[in-house]
């Protein structure tokens, strides 16, 4: 294991480039082959990136908050207090790892963005306390707890195919959760892969000479200082008034009791509102809240460069309609049994270039579910392909990495190598699970 991990480890940091190269460098390969395989000149394909270049703004936006508020959440003196207390409980390396994946992988089955967040904090927090301990590996094991994401409560597709507004509801008549999220099959995966993935990460930890540690004095200069202030003015006695903190925090528990007992769900919005509020309380006063923000914002820039040329691409494989392409080879050679099976495969190829649930969902559902229907396939089975599909090739897709490398203050060549063995076990786990259950 050691072995396959550091021979992954290596190809990886000489051969991957940054992120932004490498949205680059698929924006070149789609452009490529949606000219090749589609009917699409170089002009409709320019046209097809240009249209799509902007229609992530609003989820490029959600994704800066959920790094920039959630990294300000965890330098709050509470949850800095509770993050040390779990990696001071961890001890030694070893139960530091398994921890920090099983942790991950569990808030992400919870909330795919709430997990992307306390994985790699809490990798932050048990780096600065725990000695002897892979740096690189540790935030790897936190990015590999984000394979569950779409068998859990926040997964895109089960959510959209219980939805009456959704497309799919015509075709389905609504497919309930019970049938996707809480089926045998799903939640024999994800049990199965939140008990493995920390021994897998275990068994990934390298020999004591060949630890790459970060020294923890580095960690600790990242964190937000909140040195005394005496206010001298009546402006600066408001920034430093906990009293505005109290009266925003209130106003947002009541929104939120008001939400939730309306029937609300734990969507990103309702994360990043959690985040922002509960840091402002945490933070005590206005000044102090502002100076953890100003820390975490020079984290962003990633997501801010890369998500406009992801959105091209996005428009690019479904404009020309090369993602229809790739969906319906599969489906010329499957069968009502293997079907789900090769939705899962489809849906691991096509998330490299859109990865995102929602709008991966909207390329190769229709598909998808007409073929289920004609060859008599389970038509839940076939949609959770799709959905562990895009959680899977998650393992080497550092668009969704952004967020943890950002708070970890690492590059994906660090993770990635790690990352190709989670992807490997994980396409075993995933796969017998879609073919024998």
């Amino acid at each position: 294991m050691r072995l396959l991990t550091r021979f992954f480890v290596s190809l990886v940091q000489k051969y991957l480039p940054d992120p932004y190269l490498f949205a680059v460098l698929l924006t070149f390969l789609v452009f490529i082959g949606g000219i090749i395989l589609t009917d699409s000149s170089p002009l409709d394909m320019a046209v097809h990136w240009g249209n799509g270049f902007w229609e992530l703004l609003t989820f490029s936006m959600q994704m800066v908050l959920v790094l920039v508020t959630g990294h300000a959440l965890a330098n709050s003196p509470l949850i800095q207090k509770f993050l040390k207390f779990i990696a001071r409980a961890s001890k030694t390396p070893a139960r530091a790892i398994i921890i920090t994946t099983f942790v991950a992988a569990i808030a992400s089955w919870i909330n795919w963005g709430f997990g992307l967040v306390v994985g790699a904090l809490l990798g932050r927090e048990m780096a600065k306390e725990i000695k002897g301990l892979d740096y690189r590996l540790l935030i790897a094991s936190a990015y590999m707890g984000f394979l569950v994401w779409h068998g859990g409560l926040s997964g895109s597709i089960p959510l959209a195919l219980a939805t009456e507004t959704d497309w799919s509801y015509e075709i389905t008549g609504g497919i309930m959760v019970g049938d996707t999220i809480f089926s045998t099959q799903t939640l024999a995966i994800a049990i199965v892969l939140i008990l493995t993935l920390p021994i897998l990460a275990r068994l990934m930890m390298p020999k004591e000479n060949e630890v790459v540690a970060i020294d923890p004095e580095l960690l600790k200069a990242s964190e937000v200082k909140q040195e005394k202030f005496i206010p001298a003015t009546p402006a600066e006695k408001v920034e430093n008034s906990w009293i505005i903190s109290l009266i925003l925090f209130v106003g947002a528990v009541i929104f939120l009791v008001h939400y939730f007992s309306g029937g609300g769900t734990l969507n990103l919005n309702i994360v990043n509102f959690i985040f922002l509020f509960a840091g402002i309380a945490l933070h005590g006063t206005p000044r102090r809240y502002i100076m953890a923000l100003y820390s975490a914002v020079k984290n962003a820039g990633g997501i801010i460069l890369q998500f406009p040329f992801y959105a091209g691409i996005m428009g690019m494989m479904t404009s020309s309609g090369l993602a229809a392409v790739i969906t319906n080879w599969f489906v010329s050679f499957s069968t009502a049994y293997t079907l789900p099976f090769f939705s899962f495969i489809s849906g691991g190829i096509i998330n490299i270039f859109v990865p995102s649930g929602g709008g991966q969902w909207a390329v190769q559902g229709p598909i998808m579910l007409p073929a289920a229907q004609a060859l008599g396939a389970d038509l839940a089975k076939t949609a959770m392909g799709i959905a562990w599909g895009d959680a899977w090739t998650n393992m080497i897709q550092p668009f969704w990495a952004l967020p943890a490398l950002g708070i970890a203050g690492l590059n994906a060549r660090d993770i990635m190598g790690y990352c190709i063995m989670a992807l490997l076990f994980s396409g075993i786990i995933i796969s017998l699970g879609m073919l024998l259950l």
